[in-house]
């Protein structure tokens, strides 16, 4: 075996123990001709190398990257197998991978104190008004054909995903494919009671969330589970909204400069929270950045050039149970905000860069197997390029998207007699 090929498996193996993981997944096939290990190698290394389609793979495993690490297996077989696989062990073989990135240290984080913070959020992928499965939820949308405006219905799938924000890099930790006639929120709740039985309940410290979240019956049951929360509070919690917005009309609390910013906050310990029967804290901030823009002056002749500085001002409310002791009412600001890594970073590099919305497979177990690979793809080479590449680099480091091609490169460039 070539060192090509050992810098990115070798490292999952000697770290995690990829390979054995793999083979101890049972199979769902009585006969089948290729292992679900062939099968699931191939489908999580083309999604490490951002292949979004499973004639991709095909044509990868038979005379592309994957000829000499995979061989032959048929797009066919590749969907054949996904749709009678179980999603619970791949489930499980994620958690596992939580497990020992953990105990290899790498959910450590300087500024959150200590406490692993998870940041819960949906996203809708593969919509199409032609292609369906059992699973897919519908709706009636008005859209342009051959220019005339059609009422047609439209077949889509969501997803909830848990992701750790206090790591250097956010971590994917669990995916649920929400059920038709499910909403959201209770697709999130089963998805983190699902994370807390397989991890255990001293894994996690703090959920956050937009303000969907903040419901009274799941912040219960998340607090059941032994969770901090911290949500955003907007209009869909009207009087706790009201009620903050009353109590925050004087001076601010406390004001925190740095560079081109300044954050002035409210700190509201014990606020009645009348719909969910208790109290809660709550802190208002208000984020002053300050920029210098360029401006025209046209009265002048010639037209003159000049810069101003500006103040663009948001607010926001957080509601939390969390107690803050000694600390500074802003750490709730922080790990708050620490929500939106799961947007910016995770939902716009997984969609864009490795095909999540993608619908190489549109089965109802099949896709849901194929995604719950996707995301241990992602994470496990996001892992591979923060801990290896980033960290060993000596010059400008290349990007994650070109860390995909570089492994592409690696396998094409194995030895024909490598077995």
């Amino acid at each position: 075996m070539s060192r090509h090929r050992h810098r990115f498996e070798a490292y999952l193996d000697k770290v995690f123990g990829f390979s054995d993981l793999v083979s101890a997944l049972p199979e769902g096939r009585q006969f089948p001709q290729h292992s679900w290990k062939k099968v699931l190698d191939a489908v999580f290394l083309s999604a490490a190398m951002q292949i979004p389609s499973l004639l991709q793979i095909e044509a990868e495993c038979h005379h592309g990257a994957l000829a000499q690490r995979i061989g032959p297996v048929s797009d066919d077989t590749i969907g054949y197998s996904l749709e009678r696989q179980s999603p619970e062990p791949v489930f499980a073989l994620s958690c596992e991978i939580a497990r020992r990135l953990k105990r290899n240290g790498v959910l450590r984080s300087d500024w959150s104190r200590g406490l692993v913070v998870a940041a819960v959020d949906g996203i809708e992928i593969c919509s199409s008004f032609a292609r369906c499965c059992d699973a897919c939820m519908e709706r009636e949308i008005q859209h342009k054909v051959n220019g005339e405006m059609k009422t047609e219905i439209q077949y889509y799938h969501r997803i909830v995903v848990v992701v750790l924000v206090s790591t250097s890099f956010p971590i994917p930790l669990g995916v649920r494919f929400q059920k038709n006639g499910e909403g959201e929120v209770a697709c999130a709740l089963a998805l983190v009671q699902d994370l807390v039985g397989q991890l255990g309940r001293r894994f996690l410290d703090v959920l956050v969330g937009d303000a969907l979240y903040l419901q009274a019956p799941f912040v219960k049951e998340v607090e059941r589970l032994g969770l901090v929360w911290a949500f955003t509070l907007k209009e869909n919690q009207p009087e706790l909204l009201r009620e903050a917005e009353r109590c925050t009309q004087n001076s601010p609390t406390g004001v925190q400069a740095e560079p081109g910013r300044e954050i002035q906050y409210w700190h509201l310990p014990d606020l009645d929270w009348p719909v969910a029967d208790r109290r809660v804290r709550v802190l208002k901030t208000v984020r002053i950045e300050h920029q210098r823009r360029v401006t025209v002056r046209e009265k002048d002749a010639p037209r003159t050039k000049g810069k101003i500085s500006i103040a663009q001002p948001s607010t926001n409310f957080y509601a939390t149970n969390f107690e803050l002791g000694s600390i500074s009412p802003l750490f709730i600001h922080q790990f708050s905000r620490s929500r939106w890594r799961i947007d910016t970073e995770v939902f716009q590099t997984i969609t864009t860069d490795c095909h999540l919305k993608h619908p190489a497979v549109h089965q109802t177990t099949a896709l849901v197997v194929l995604t719950m690979i996707r995301f241990l793809a992602y994470t496990l080479s996001l892992v591979f390029y923060h801990r290896q590449v980033c960290s060993h680099a000596r010059r400008k480091c290349q990007t994650f998207q070109e860390l995909a091609k570089r492994l592409a490169y690696w396998f094409v460039a194995l030895s024909p007699n490598t077995s």
